[in-house]
């Protein structure tokens, strides 16, 4: 009777932990786990760091450095990704109410065209860690590419699906850079940055090839420089 009950315990808490993504997929919110476990080692305050905007043709790359109280975590907190424009919004509310700091950084797009767009994300994961009203003693950063902050830190791959530190820095990088494109779609209404956020979609791209790049795009990214910089025939043959 308990093996049958304990089966049956087995299988639902399986359902539950893996519903639409198949049993080897087991999808868990992020938690606070990674942050405890540095909190053994390293004094606080610990800040979860991510970015949003490295691949868009235009606008600037934006992070986010978030400190969270461990007492007053927002519920709901994801990958930003994961989240409906509406769910983002109202974490982000929530986030700017319950975080013991915040802040945020941006590279232009100048930066991004004169030092590439790795060395740009570093350079506002740097601004956003300075921007916190409560100076991080530590980071963690979503990712494998460790950047050069004003305090110690350590990378997490898909940190911004497992630690809730990073998952609200995703939240508030990506809020934070939809408003700011959304804004520039007033001034450049052409390209429709209002819905796809300067990502290189269909629509970008023949709005792009009509109407030419303007001063928000980025000139070191590969369809924009070959509209800049079209290869001629003769050039194609000189260099294949």
């Amino acid at each position: 009777m308990w093996v049958i009950v304990i089966g049956l315990a087995a299988t639902a808490y399986r359902w539950v932990m893996t519903r639409g993504k198949g049993e080897s997929e087991p999808k868990f919110m992020p938690h606070y786990i990674y942050e405890s476990r540095w909190l053994k080692t390293v004094e606080g305050p610990i800040a979860g760091v991510d970015e949003a905007g490295r691949g868009p043709l235009a606008g600037p790359v934006v992070a986010a450095a978030v400190v969270l109280d461990r007492k007053r975590i927002p519920k709901g907190l994801n990958d930003s990704k994961q989240m409906s424009e509406g769910a983002r919004e109202q974490a982000y509310v929530r986030i700017l109410e319950r975080a013991l700091a915040w802040g945020v950084g941006e590279a232009s797009v100048d930066e991004i065209d004169l030092v590439n767009i790795r060395q740009a994300t570093h350079l506002a994961m740097a601004r956003a860690v300075r921007a916190l009203s409560v100076a991080a003693n530590f980071a963690l950063v979503d990712g494998n590419d460790a950047p050069a902050l004003p305090c110690r830190c350590d990378t997490l791959v898909e940190g911004d699906a497992k630690s809730v530190s990073i998952a609200a820095a995703s939240i508030i990088a990506k809020v934070t850079r939809d408003r700011m494109m959304r804004a520039l779609h007033e001034q450049f209404p052409g390209y429709g940055w209002f819905t796809n956020k300067g990502y290189g979609t269909e629509e970008h791209l023949v709005a792009l090839n009509r109407l030419g790049p303007c001063v928000h795009h980025r000139r070191s990214f590969a369809p924009v420089y070959q509209i800049l910089r079209p290869v001629s025939p003769v050039d194609s043959i000189l260099t294949a």
